[in-house]
């Protein structure tokens, strides 16, 4: 059988680590709700056990002796792993519901008709999805995972790369588009990004595909993506969209995507924080996630 440990008491070990870290009895006392008299009565206790001073006390100030310089990164290391594990339980047993944030258009397009599938896999976890073109502060606790297109920065957030963005012209197949060419005689469909710096559009493709007589201003002006991929199925027009996400109609052959060339997008990340990483429920939500995406 493993030999018990020889472990000073826990309440001298916390005072210590918060003296250490603040270099201070009277702010470790503030943290832990007693008095500065109380931790300094800790701290000795403890080193009493030791048989070693930790701490050298100058007149209006402490430093650390070489023995508590050795022992406050692996208390603290510690203490912090014990505080982890503790967050972890609580957020396992007590979290029922899981919120993703995403953009309008992958929420609508992506998220919202895999729910199904997400019920059936995981019967006894709720979903909540917050459509948000803005980014939602995760870190505060408004949602537990995000859904996020482009590079970042991202901060202190933990970042795992879901889905790469292709863009393409697609259109009704009622419009009997088979050559780029054929776009002279077409309708284009506009639509404004709310991020005009990852906007993918008529004039790039034009300069990708060397059809210079394309009027890359004329035809329909939406200000909503999903008004133009309406505007696409209902044949009014060749529109310029994230092939992702128009996915479904292309399967259905409500839509086609007739010709090159392809213009290589960004990257639709999956965003969460440290602690939120260790729910059994986020980890369920995530796994859904990623099966929607290979869907």
């Amino acid at each position: 059988m493993p030999y018990p440990r020889k472990l000073p008491p826990l309440g001298a070990l916390r005072a210590f680590e918060a003296a250490a870290r603040h270099l201070s009895f009277r702010r470790a006392a503030e943290e832990l709700a007693v008095t500065p008299t109380a931790i300094s009565h800790q701290v000795r206790l403890l080193e009493a056990i030791l048989g070693q001073d930790l701490f050298v006390r100058h007149v209006r100030r402490i430093s650390l002796t070489p023995a508590g310089t050795h022992l406050f990164p692996t208390l603290q290391a510690g203490l912090d792993a014990f505080a982890r594990a503790i967050a972890e339980l609580d957020a396992r047993e007590r979290r029922r519901a899981v919120t993703v944030t995403a953009t309008t258009l992958f929420t609508a397009r992506r998220l919202i008709p895999a729910i199904g599938a997400f019920r059936t896999r995981w019967p006894h976890h709720d979903l909540r999805l917050h459509a948000s073109d803005e980014a939602v502060d995760l870190t505060r606790g408004a949602a537990d995972i995000a859904v996020r297109y482009g590079s970042g920065p991202f901060g202190d957030l933990v970042a795992e790369p879901l889905l790469r963005e292709r863009f393409g012209v697609v259109c009704s197949p009622s419009l009997g588009l088979s050559r780029p060419e054929q776009l002279l005689e077409a309708a284009l469909i506009h639509c404004e990004w709310h991020r005009s710096d990852l906007q993918l559009g008529w004039e790039r493709w034009r300069a990708l595909s060397g059809l210079t007589a394309l009027d890359t201003r004329a035809g329909h002006h939406f200000t909503d993506e999903s008004h133009a991929i309406q505007a696409a199925v209902a044949g009014h027009g060749a529109a310029i969209c994230g092939l992702a996400l128009v996915e479904d109609e292309l399967r259905r052959g409500l839509l086609v995507h007739p010709f090159g060339p392809v213009m290589e997008g960004q990257v639709y990340h999956l965003l969460m924080t440290a602690r939120t990483m260790g729910c059994a429920d986020v980890q369920a939500v995530r796994d859904w996630l990623r099966a929607t995406v290979r869907a």
